[in-house]
Formats: C-alpha cells, sequence, structure tokens
C-alpha cells in the first residue's frame, strides 16, 4: 500500500472517496438511529456508552477512560452520563483513590439493556450496511479503514 504525504493537495478521487465515507456513515447511523427509536429502544448514543462498560473486566470504567472509549459521541458525555444515570443504566461511583474522580458503573437494568438492543442494532446494521457490500468489498473497507483509524491515532 503507498501512503501518501499528509501535506500532499486533495485530488477528487479522494474527496470523493471521503464525502462518501461522511454521507454513508450518516445514512447508516440515521437509519439504525430510526429503528431503535420505532422499536422504542435508548438512543445509539446511550449504547456507545454502555458498551465499554460490559466489556470491562467489572462492568465498571474512570470517567475518562470511558470518555476514551466512546465511539459515536464524545460531546456531552457528562449529560450523557447523567442521563443513564438518572434512567438506571449505569451509576457513579466515588474513586477510592482519587476524592475528584469517579467511575461510571454499568447497573443490571443497564446490561439487561443492551441485551435488549442488541437484536435491533444487528438488524440494523446488517440491512443498513452489511448487505450493501460483498465479502471481498467487506475486507476492503475493514482494512482501509483500519489504516485510516490507526494513523488518525499515531497522529500521521
Amino acid at each position: 500500500m503507498e501512503e501518501r504525504a499528509a501535506d500532499e493537495p486533495l485530488d477528487e478521487t479522494r474527496l470523493a472517496a471521503w464525502r462518501a465515507f461522511l454521507t454513508a456513515h450518516a445514512a447508516a447511523i440515521g437509519a439504525i438511529e430510526r429503528d431503535l427509536a420505532s422499536a422504542g429502544l435508548i438512543p445509539l448514543a446511550w449504547y456507545d456508552i454502555l458498551v465499554p462498560l460490559s466489556e470491562s473486566a467489572d462492568g465498571r470504567l474512570r470517567l475518562h477512560e470511558l470518555a476514551d472509549r466512546v465511539v459515536l459521541s464524545r460531546s456531552g458525555l457528562t449529560r450523557m452520563v447523567d442521563r443513564l444515570e438518572r434512567a438506571g443504566l449505569l451509576r457513579r461511583e466515588p474513586c477510592p483513590d482519587d476524592r475528584r474522580g469517579a467511575f461510571a458503573v454499568l447497573t443490571d437494568e443497564g446490561e439487561a439493556t443492551l441485551r435488549r438492543i442488541w437484536p435491533t442494532y444487528a438488524r440494523g446494521i446488517a440491512a443498513h450496511f452489511a448487505r450493501h457490500l460483498s465479502d471481498d468489498e467487506m475486507r476492503t473497507v475493514t482494512a482501509a479503514l483500519g489504516r485510516v483509524r490507526d494513523g488518525a491515532a499515531d497522529g500521521r
């Protein structure tokens, strides 16, 4: 794979790829959000906060760790955590070794909510994303976007 210089001007092909990525992402996420709302389920941004908690060893993360693991929406994370806490899906616990720190902890209701939402979310991924790509295209997209993610994470 040929890597290009970051200061190289964008040609129409690369700009078109960027626009296609953004608009496809927005369309697929929007469609999945509508599916979840129609099923009376929590918003995808809430799910995105609960998943890292469920994947952690003890169902808890420091709030700054949670912020690092949220995929869809970091903006307004504190307000979303507040809403999730009011809904009983997570709770905050003080950090014993840092008086200013706190943990977000997945509750039993939060775990049950994740199990309820997954079938609708999985159908949405299949319907609004996966069915439009062949297996070869899926592998290509996965590899290409993995390189983009890694490069952005490394600051390259």
